[in-house]
């Protein structure tokens, strides 16, 4: 492996992790930014554009009080521009109910097809592959003992603290 293949996998990698970002912030612009602009995503509902898929990930994911996707395990196969990568996935799901809040924990895979376009990886296409779901009762504490201390809470854009953050830097 040269120390160009290198790159391009720490770069991919990165851009994975930004698309996380991107839809636990609920942020459609930096989401976006992840994709080829004619990208085609396919969640297991069928394949359509992302200029299509974004608004519809916003209201559902907004709907919930937070996420947090977690991807670990990609394998990557890349041929100059372009690439494939098999990453594994763990997302959890705060849902607000009438009868109180929801853990939704789903498990699965992102098959993605990339494109080095202007220097940047970025998805052109992402199939997503469902392997297991568990959905519970919420048993999150706010309050009590250590949690007492612990008030910084993640939220969705702007509100985030990472937003400020970044901002400094």
């Amino acid at each position: 492996m040269d120390i160009t293949e290198v790159a391009d996998r720490l770069a991919i990698a990165e851009t994975l992790a930004l698309y996380c970002r991107g839809i636990d912030r609920c942020d459609a612009e930096r989401l976006a930014a992840v994709f080829t602009p004619d990208a085609q995503i396919d969640y297991g509902d069928g394949a359509k554009p992302i200029a299509e898929t974004i608004p519809g990930l916003m209201a559902g994911l907004g709907s919930m009080r937070l996420t947090q996707h977690n991807i670990s395990n990609t394998v990557m196969r890349l041929s100059g521009e372009t690439a494939r990568a098999e990453t594994n996935c763990v997302a959890l799901h705060i849902i607000p109910t009438p009868d109180g809040e929801i853990e939704l924990v789903v498990g699965g895979r992102y098959l993605d097809r990339l494109v080095k376009l202007e220097g940047r990886w970025r998805i052109a296409e992402r199939l997503y592959v469902m392997d297991w779901n568990r959905t519970s009762p919420a048993t999150m504490q706010l309050a009590g003992g250590l949690f007492d201390g612990l008030q910084r809470r993640g939220a969705r854009v702007p509100e985030d603290p990472s937003v400020a953050w970044w901002e400094e830097g």
